[in-house]
């Protein structure tokens, strides 16, 4: 048997893990040389660069509805505090430095997490479901992103049957699981998030428009059950770059080599994506 690491010994431990890695990420904070997004502005900038939007309540079976509920008002308390960010030229975009600590002292409520591989209920759950909204949008922009890390895309089955690439696989974890993007253009964007009912909105606005558009398309999509037991979700995702006159990609570059673990009853996979 394959010794545990620290944090996996028990719920002490873990947590203790945590508080490590958030101080250090503090000491890494302050000695750095970042220039961070804080200036907010209710007007929106004219031009949008990207939007997307996505539901925020899965249901079906084995999802606890409370969670989702909780999961949902932790993304509507969070879209408050980014909604009209300026990003100007230089600066950098931190999922945390503009959310701030998920406590319950500061408003949020349990939903569902990823603790060592495993999901299960903590304060501020549900806030990768925003991080990865928000990569979506800088996906289709010109930003530089600067820190993304990924967890499982397969936490739930596809909610209408089709695949939708990067429907979910952005991991963040108060503060040292942080996603950034910096802004190397030449001109200010604008993040806005808000929900309307049980959808989150979001968008990337600019001051003028940029030359070209992207896009993200997946190749060879499948599920595996792997020697481990477990089933994975096995595609490798691309991102386009296009000109927006012809239509012609301009270059195409592979953005993730998804192996993500099916989080979920595999008996609710898709028998003909099975492979």
């Amino acid at each position: 048997m394959a010794r545990k690491l620290f944090c996996e010994i028990s719920p002490f431990t873990y947590a203790l893990s945590l508080e490590k890695e958030r101080f250090i990420r503090h000491i890494r904070n302050l000695l750095g040389n970042e220039r961070y997004a804080q200036q907010h502005d209710a007007e929106r900038l004219p031009v949008v660069v990207s939007s997307t939007h996505n539901n925020m309540i899965k249901r079906g079976p084995g999802i606890n509805p409370l969670y989702q509920q909780n999961k949902a008002d932790n993304i509507r308390l969070s879209c408050s505090k980014i909604d009209g960010l300026l990003i100007r030229p230089g600066e950098t975009f931190s999922f945390w430095k503009t959310i701030g600590k998920t406590s319950r002292k500061n408003g949020f409520k349990d939903g569902r997490i990823l603790v060592n591989g495993r999901l299960t209920a903590g304060v501020g759950g549900g806030l990768c479901n925003l991080a990865n909204t928000v990569n979506l949008l800088i996906l289709h922009s010109p930003m530089t992103i600067t820190e993304l890390h990924h967890h499982s895309d397969a936490l739930a089955p596809d909610p209408d049957g089709q695949r939708h690439p990067y429907s979910a696989g952005t991991s963040v974890n108060y503060n040292f699981i942080d996603y950034r993007f910096r802004n190397d253009t030449d001109q200010t964007v604008q993040l806005c998030t808000w929900c309307e009912g049980d959808e989150l909105m979001a968008e990337l606005r600019s001051e003028h428009p940029y030359p070209h558009t992207y896009r993200i398309t997946e190749d060879g999509h499948h599920f595996h059950l792997e020697a481990d037991g477990a089933y994975y979700r096995i595609s490798k995702i691309y991102r386009e770059t296009i000109d927006p006159t012809t239509g012609e990609v301009i270059s195409r570059e592979l953005n993730w080599d998804n192996h993500s673990k099916v989080m979920f009853d595999p008996s609710l996979l898709p028998l003909e994506q099975i492979q």
